[in-house]
């Protein structure tokens, strides 16, 4: 049965959490700073702009609030060295109903066996991306839960550290002391820098919990990047983290559409049903895999498909 946690967001920061890309981008115009921000983040997110051509995406009206889903990728390139096309190393799809007043965000394995849409054959999930760009990983991610998957937001590894530094780096209650990359991550609350971040975000070998380990501390620095953004320290940095998306970040959402969600569909993220997809391990020509089960991904493809009539 997928791992589930029904959470109530509070008013102001919290209540964007689950569409932290789109609201590290909005915030500043939201909370009306000035018109010199709001014509700045008109620019950021233009430079951002990047459309996906597929054959099956649907025509979202969000000015009559229809819902709809968006897939979330962190990418594996853009820092260390690596320029290539990288791999969706994280995963998250998110549903939107404004009628309802709720959202949906699921989080999915990166080692997740599927059909790859595109290529005749199964692979890991995160493999999508690498082997056809955006379009293929909303493509494998809509058949893999059986919804659309009307629109994307991607961000590298070095969008993520210079995130991290724009804010003053965050900080994160660590409940697994380890090494890694030379850097040491005590028992308790530390506090990161960019670089540590990405330490902290990348560790999984080492995890009891393996992927799923990693992905809760992914969860805690989204947080952290997320409550410090939205802090009064934050917004006086706004340029700063503008600076950070614009050459790391990717979505084929407008300005409009994001102004629009912010606006219009708040209510829907005051109520997130958060769900984390589990996998069983196993071994083929020598390659580890997790295989979801049936019944668990019914369940949560049911849910999905619920958000978005």
């Amino acid at each position: 049965m997928a791992r589930r946690s029904h959470k109530k967001t509070s008013r102001g920061k919290k209540v964007f959490r689950a569409l932290l890309i789109v609201v590290l981008i909005l915030v500043l115009a939201i909370v009306g700073v000035a018109v010199k921000v709001y014509l700045d983040v008109s620019g950021s997110v233009g430079n951002t702009y990047e459309n996906v051509d597929r054959d099956n995406s649907r025509n979202i009206d969000f000015s009559d609030e229809d819902p709809f889903s968006i897939l979330l990728l962190g990418i594996d390139s853009g820092d260390l060295g690596r320029e290539e096309q990288g791999r969706s190393d994280t995963l998250m799809v998110a549903t939107v109903n404004p009628q309802e007043n709720k959202s949906t965000l699921v989080s999915i394995p990166r080692d997740t066996y599927v059909d790859i849409v595109g290529e005749d054959k199964q692979d890991k999930i995160n493999h999508a991306y690498a082997f056809g760009g955006t379009s293929m990983a909303m493509d494998t991610a809509s058949e893999f839960l059986d919804i659309p998957i009307d629109h994307y937001v991607s961000i590298n590894m070095k969008g993520i550290k210079e995130l991290v530094d724009a804010v003053g780096g965050v900080d994160v209650n660590n409940d697994l002391e380890f090494t890694f990359d030379d850097y040491n991550y005590e028992f308790g609350k530390i506090h990161l820098n960019g670089d540590q971040a990405l330490g902290y975000l990348r560790m999984r070998h080492d995890d009891p919990e393996g992927d799923y380990g990693r992905q809760g501390r992914q969860r805690a620095v989204v947080e952290a990047v997320v409550d410090k953004a939205l802090s009064l320290s934050g917004a006086t940095q706004y340029r700063s983290i503008l600076d950070a998306l614009e050459g790391n970040m990717k979505t084929d959402l407008s300005f409009s559409n994001m102004r629009t969600i912010a606006l219009d569909y708040r209510n829907a993220f005051s109520n997130i049903d958060q769900l984390q997809l589990q996998g069983e391990g196993f071994m083929q020509d020598g390659v580890s895999y997790q295989r979801v089960d049936e019944n668990e991904l019914q369940e949560v493809q049911e849910a999905l498909q619920d958000q978005l009539q």
